[in-house]
């Protein structure tokens, strides 16, 4: 019986049962392993929370320092309430020393307040936390914890799933398929992983700090936790999947649906269709310029690894055609079979015409002919 730990071979052949079963075996590991990786990371979604905030938290930190907003109001209420508390104290401590020249009573009485005004000083709510989103409803703190831990799970056990879906659909594919998709399938996930590490360094920052003060003076900015987190993973997952760009692009020229002499020639309309996809994503004109460059730059490489890619199909095909040549038989074509019908006419008077030759010979022939060339094994 087929199982998800022993490949299947191209050459072997499964009943529905079998390849159900293998399907089956294949979902559970993969259904274990994203439940492994979604219990390490909700042990750890305070630190998972805590990256996945600090975008917000940097630009909402920008919003306190200039007395932007709730927290931004906040912060400057507490520093003049701090300034008026210590300068009431050091105006009582002056008060109460000896030099005042007041009487001993009211010193003694001024010297009592001292120790009252640290204690209310002490009170004073420390600076607003920059990292707290808000939550509305009662279990939002708790959904939208579980929405993060899932997402990072899903990526955590992306390579078994992705190993998963390649072993189940491996046996359709030849061995010289299996040799051209093998490199596409083993760099999807490291660009998505590149994707996803460019849109929360560079597309995320350069968002949400546009975003956050388009209108300020308007509005009063609040942040909620579940709209923040599902734009986050908005972004993350739009630039992981546009970077799979060069994946798209081997894979035509592959296929034959285009070719590096075509994608040279459209390379103007490569431009405009990057910063359109760029004008897509959230941002201002600088976020623009930042997304559409690696959009470009990948086009530019998708081009040059899409002409190595045909250069050596091309010296693999013109060196399986000079290996059969030198064995005696026609070159191959590119598709399997020969170039030519068969090359060898039989021995006989040169100027008669072949024995299979249906042209000179009758009908009969020709479907001899014909049955000739057919795998005999084709008609038992």
């Amino acid at each position: 019986m087929a199982t998800a730990i022993r490949p299947i071979h191209y050459e072997e052949r499964l009943t529905l049962v079998e390849h159900l079963d293998e399907l089956r075996t294949r979902l559970i590991i993969s259904g274990v392993a994203l439940a492994l990786a979604f219990g390490v990371c909700f042990w750890q979604n305070h630190a998972l929370l805590s990256l996945i905030n600090r975008p917000i938290d940097r630009q909402v930190q920008q919003q306190i320092e200039r007395g932007d907003g709730f927290l931004g109001q906040a912060a400057v209420a507490r520093q003049g309430v701090l300034g008026v508390a210590k300068d009431t104290q050091a105006l009582v401590g002056v008060l109460a020393a000896p030099s005042s020249h007041l009487p001993a009573g009211t010193r003694k009485q001024l010297s009592a307040l001292i120790p009252r005004l640290q204690q209310d000083v002490a009170k004073i709510p420390a600076t607003p936390r920059s990292n707290n989103l808000i939550t509305l409803g009662v279990g939002e703190p708790f959904t939208t914890t579980v929405t993060v831990v899932f997402i990072f799970a899903l990526i955590c056990s992306l390579p078994v799933i992705l190993y998963e879906l390649y072993g189940f659909v491996l046996p359709a594919l030849s061995p010289s398929e299996r040799r051209a998709v093998r490199p596409l399938l083993t760099a999807v996930p490291f660009l998505f992983v590149s994707g996803v590490a460019f849109g929360y360094f560079v597309v995320m920052p350069a968002a949400i700090h546009f975003l956050q003060n388009f209108n300020s003076d308007e509005f009063n900015v609040v942040v909620q936790a579940s709209q923040y987190y599902q734009f986050a993973a908005t972004v993350l997952l739009a630039m992981g999947l546009v970077f799979q760009v060069p994946v798209v692009i081997v894979g035509a020229t592959r296929a034959g649906l285009v070719t590096p002499h075509q994608l040279r020639r459209g390379r103007r309309f490569a431009i405009v269709a990057c910063a359109a996809v760029a004008a897509f994503l959230p941002g201002d004109a600088i976020t623009l310029l930042l997304e559409t460059a690696p959009l470009y730059v990948l086009y530019e490489a998708s081009i040059l690894v899409a002409a190595f890619v045909a250069h050596r199909d091309a010296r693999r095909e013109a060196g399986g055609r000079a290996a059969a040549t030198a064995a005696g038989g026609p070159p191959e074509h590119p598709s399997g079979g020969s170039t030519t019908g068969p090359p060898y006419p039989p021995p006989g008077n040169p100027g008669s015409p072949p024995a299979g030759d249906a042209s000179a010979a009758g009908p009969d022939s020709a479907v001899s002919a014909i049955i000739d060339h057919i795998d005999r094994k084709l008609l038992d």
